[in-house]
């Protein structure tokens, strides 16, 4: 059977994977592990897979930072598959307005009790619609690490690649929030998905998961 190694975004773990039939495969949830000071996407993804990935051509399922780590390792390991789900494959599919915050880092200043608060600001970015979703959010606040945080938000704004590896698939929604649809190029396209379609959108998404491993290749793009 398969082995699937799945990365989860930001704050997330495995539960974010867990409405998704994977019942094909073998799947494995990499827990995030502590950055170093000052660490880029690029050394930190470089770690993560020495630990954690010993396979030459592994899959990889990577949600939102963690589709921009699974990018990072598609760099290294050209015979992997690695499919990135409402995520970014370089710095250009990252709106610009958000690249302010380089400049003004408030990221770095907030308390985690803030970090922790659940609102409806978080909500609407992260599309969260029905209670699965939404309670999953919650909980994601609720355990929130401020130090992963602020690392994490960090390494995003200052992410440099622009390279798009030819074994990464992208999924995304047309709804996306955080990272809106009109900055990215996916390869498959889930209309009005939001960025937790891997939770709201989860038979779809597990349809084109199981049908890229399957054929082993990128479709082109939408």
């Amino acid at each position: 059977m398969q082995t699937i190694y799945c990365i989860s975004g930001l704050g997330a773990d495995k539960g974010a994977f867990l409405n998704l039939d994977l019942s094909f495969a073998n799947p494995v949830f990499i827990d995030w592990i502590s950055p170093e000071k000052n660490e880029t996407l690029r050394q930190y993804a470089k770690r993560l897979q020495q630990q954690y990935i010993k396979e030459e051509n592994p899959v990889i399922v990577g949600l939102s930072l963690g589709g921009m780590v699974a990018t990072e390792i598609a760099k290294r390991l050209p015979d992997a598959i690695v499919i990135i789900v409402s995520s970014a494959k370089t710095k250009n599919e990252i709106p610009y307005y958000l690249k302010t915050f380089r400049y003004l880092p408030l990221h770095k200043t907030l308390p985690e009790w803030i970090l922790r608060q659940h609102t409806p600001l978080r909500e609407y970015l992260l599309g969260a619609k029905n209670k699965d979703c939404i309670s999953y959010v919650k909980y994601v606040a609720q355990h929130a690490d401020g130090n992963f945080y602020r690392w994490a938000v960090s390494a995003i704004l200052h992410w440099e690649n622009t390279t798009i590896p030819s074994n990464v698939v992208h999924l995304h929604g047309t709804n996306d929030k955080l990272l809106p649809y009109r900055f990215v190029k996916s390869h498959y396209t889930i209309l009005n998905g939001g960025h937790l379609m891997i939770i709201e959108n989860s038979i779809e998404v597990s349809q084109m998961i199981k049908a890229i491993i399957k054929n082993k290749t990128a479709l082109p793009r939408d």
